[in-house]
């Protein structure tokens, strides 16, 4: 997919009302600092590298489309989250993707190894990278999407809570149980 490094300087906008048309230079900066982050929650929660690259490219579509209707009251990245679980949740239902068989299970973890990497290192990250994602698969709808967001370092328990609609102490209490769920099927996949 060739998605850019994350740019250290994040692009604020002023709220819609006195915003002006942005440039194409400037939604370049925007796709080059939140693509990564978006493409790999569509990775975790659509299970499938092509479909998450497709993912991703639709949910920047969407938002450069409604760019015009982010308001400001959350941060970018939260909107553009929104946009990218409620897309994924969307694919998840449709009829194509609920009867189709796929069988890309098997290259998702397939990356390039780096020169330091042993072959024994290679298998083992690998068969880590699938334990992990069978374990996550298996875990209820909202408690991997909640998994998925905090795994994300920089989004706090209020900006999941608003991304999910619920208060941040909801958050806790329900990753506190995700986690210990998700602690139980990481076992069973030994």
């Amino acid at each position: 997919m060739g998605i850019p490094a994350v740019i250290e300087e994040p692009v604020n906008l002023p709220p819609a009302a006195g915003r002006p048309i942005l440039e194409p230079e400037e939604l370049a900066v925007i796709y080059r600092e939140h693509s990564r982050q978006i493409y790999y929650l569509c990775l975790r929660l659509l299970s499938d590298p092509t479909q998450a690259e497709d993912a991703t490219h639709d949910v920047f579509l969407k938002a450069f489309r409604k760019l015009d209707q982010f308001r400001g009251d959350s941060g970018l990245r939260t909107w553009l989250y929104r946009i990218t679980i409620n897309h994924c949740q969307n694919l998840q239902q449709t009829w194509h993707n609920r009867h189709m068989v796929n069988n890309v299970d098997d290259v998702i973890w397939d990356t390039t190894p780096a020169l330091a990497d042993t072959p024994l290192r290679v298998l083992e990250t690998k068969e880590l990278g699938e334990r992990i994602q069978r374990t996550l698969n298996a875990l209820p709808e909202e408690y991997r999407l909640l998994l998925l967001l905090v795994a994300d370092d920089k989004l706090s328990y209020e900006e999941v809570g608003a991304l999910t609609d619920q208060t941040a102490d909801a958050v806790r209490g329900k990753l506190h149980r995700a986690r210990k769920v998700f602690a139980i099927h990481f076992e069973k996949f030994a």
